[in-house]
Order: C-alpha cells, then sequence, then structure tokens
C-alpha cells in the first residue's frame, strides 16, 4: 500500500467543464473540503471520496457524489483510490459545469480521469511513499535509562513522549513501527 504525505493536484476538461481533483493526506481532508468550497464559490461540485486505516486495523472508505447522478462520481473516485492501493488519503474533485451535459459514462471518465492525473502528478513528485503500519506502546522506565532509551529510539526512527514522570520511573509513549517498537522494550523490560 501507498500513502501521500503532502497535497497533490490533478486537472482534467471534457466538453467545457473543468474537473480539478485535490490528493491530500487523510488528516487534512476536512479542512481542505472546506477551504475548497470557500475559494471555489462558483463550482457546482465537491465530489470526494476517503481511504484510512481506524484504530483497529480496519480499512474504512467514504464517498459522496455531491448532486452528481448516483454511481457516476464518489463510488468511481474510491475506486481509483482503490485500484492505486492507497491508503490514509481522501481527494476531492472541483467540477465547473461548462454548459453540456456528459452523461453517467462522461461522468465517470472525468472523474476517474482527473484523480489519476493528481495520481501521477504525485508520482512524479515523489509524494506517494510506502505505507507503513505505526503503532502505540506505553511502559515505564528508570530514569537513569532514559537517554539510552531516548538514542534508540532515534536510532530506529520511533517517536519517544514522556507521558508524565513517577516517583521512580518515567511513563514512555513509543510510536512507529511494531518491530522497533518491540526491540526497544525488549531491550528496556529486562532492565527494569
Amino acid at each position: 500500500m501507498k500513502t501521500l504525505y503532502s497535497q497533490a493536484q490533478g486537472i482534467f476538461e471534457s466538453k467545457g467543464s473543468k474537473f480539478l481533483a485535490f490528493l491530500v493526506p487523510y488528516g487534512e481532508f476536512e479542512s481542505l473540503l472546506t477551504s475548497l468550497k470557500q475559494e471555489h464559490l462558483k463550482a457546482v461540485h465537491f465530489v470526494s471520496a476517503t481511504r484510512h486505516l481506524n484504530e483497529f486495523k480496519q480499512i474504512l472508505e467514504s464517498f459522496d457524489d455531491d448532486g452528481e447522478p448516483k454511481g457516476s462520481s464518489g463510488m468511481p473516485s474510491l475506486n481509483v483510490l482503490r485500484g492505486e492501493n492507497l491508503i490514509d488519503i481522501g481527494v476531492i474533485v472541483v467540477r465547473y459545469f461548462g454548459g453540456t451535459l456528459l452523461g453517467v459514462g462522461g461522468l465517470v471518465r472525468a472523474y476517474t480521469n482527473a484523480i489519476k492525473d493528481a495520481i501521477d502528478s504525485a508520482k512524479s513528485q515523489g509524494l506517494l511513499e510506502d505505507f507503513v503500519l505505526r503503532e502505540n506502546l506505553n511502559f515505564e522506565i528508570d530514569y537513569a535509562l532514559l537517554s539510552q532509551c531516548e538514542y534508540m529510539a532515534k536510532k530506529l526512527g520511533v517517536e519517544l513522549v514522556k507521558e508524565s514522570f513517577l516517583e521512580n520511573s518515567i511513563a514512555l509513549r513509543l510510536e512507529g513501527e511494531k518491530e522497533n517498537i518491540e526491540s526497544i522494550k525488549a531491550k528496556f523490560d529486562k532492565q527494569i
């Protein structure tokens, strides 16, 4: 699976209608949708789709046709994200009507081509990266071992957060790749 860490854009035109696609990390999706609606006041539709992993490691998907005919925009948009195996990502396509009706087939082609253009843009800019499942672990460590633990966490690319300072230990939260977290825990669990 791949994910996106920075916004990418694409465009497609058909019979005078413009389709502007915005591919964004999932965490930025809602705020971008709000700002696009304020910025593109003359646009007629804001079609969207999302795919993300929840805390139970389940893929949650959503789509919105935003007034376009059923099956012509939201689901095809989601299918492009699925086909590219993208996760923790959202896409919004802003449509400006050009005066000619495109029909369901024409809308499907237009929305999917706009999103594919945004994905191609993300690929060419190197914005897509392999998705790494991150896990959390809470545990306590003696004060004397903190600097060693911080060094190891930094070396392995694990985020270390000092949650609270207790009488004889520090409560930590580690976030990162599962195997890296487990190696830190294994090293310091024996010493606690």
